[in-house]
């Protein structure tokens, strides 16, 4: 885990809380992040106040009992100093998000096959995104689009639905009978209605187009580049692709 920033980031608490955005809250989503720790098999970094620090992965999750298990090296010399401290910071990585949860109620677990270090499983976890390559599929339900006029044919309104977004570009899907849109090409003036309270106005770049399957035949799957955004614009789709990954958690669809 050399390569990866395992630093714990300054939080502060509930009342003033430079990271509030970026918490995980809900006993069902804080669940399904443990999960997919423990599915992944990412090394997560334990740390005691103190700055003692060990590598472990997540063994086991068990929401029952509310406990969940590490997996740790049985000659770690390091592990007493740990359960003693009896408060540790968890540091790990899902793909391009980083999470950061703290543990407490700690207790190391012998047999003769395995040593786990155990802790209660966290209230809160913290998910600190690398911001220019997170990507978010959008959901189903009240889907968005990206609207403008075709540049080609000005009288043409098109309402294109967006597949997924991140802060540096997003996926529309372009309809068989709509006259294509060539890589290179840069639309100004684009609408993305992203849900009801979020609308940006944006500047596209066509960078790559892929033919998919639909339940209306083969459309073309354009890859875009956001470009120009200004920092309003910026923070507004950082909060909606963090919305909307909660809202994906909640709804079991990751």
């Amino acid at each position: 885990m050399a390569f990866l920033d395992t630093q714990p980031a300054p939080l502060g608490d509930d009342g003033n809380d430079p990271f509030a955005e970026f918490r995980s809250s809900h006993p069902r989503e804080v669940l399904a992040l443990m999960r997919e720790l423990r599915d992944s098999g990412a090394p997560v970094a334990l740390s005691a106040p103190g700055g003692t620090g060990i590598a472990a992965t997540v063994w086991t999750v068990d929401p029952d009992r509310g406990r969940l298990a590490f997996d740790v090296e049985p000659a770690e010399p390091k592990l007493d100093a740990l359960v003693e401290a009896n408060e540790l910071t968890a540091v790990g990585y899902l793909d391009s998000v980083k999470l950061q949860f703290d543990l407490h109620d700690l207790v190391l677990v012998r047999s003769p096959r395995a040593t786990a270090l155990q802790g209660r499983m966290p209230a809160r976890v913290y998910r600190f995104q690398r911001r220019s390559s997170y990507r978010v599929r959008t959901l189903e339900r009240g889907a968005p689009v990206a609207r403008l006029r075709h540049p080609s044919v000005p009288d043409m309104q098109l309402a294109l639905r967006i597949l997924d977004v991140s802060i540096r570009g997003c996926a529309l899907l372009l309809p068989e009978r709509v006259p294509p849109l060539p890589a290179g090409l840069e639309m100004r003036g684009v609408v993305l209605e992203l849900d009801t309270d979020t609308l940006l106005d944006v500047t596209l770049r066509v960078q790559h187009a892929t033919s998919v399957q639909t339940k209306d035949g083969t459309s073309l799957r354009l890859g875009c580049e956001l470009l120009r955004l200004d920092g309003n614009t910026q923070r507004t789709l950082q909060r909606y692709i963090d919305q909307t990954q909660k809202r994906r958690r909640l709804l079991s669809l990751d």
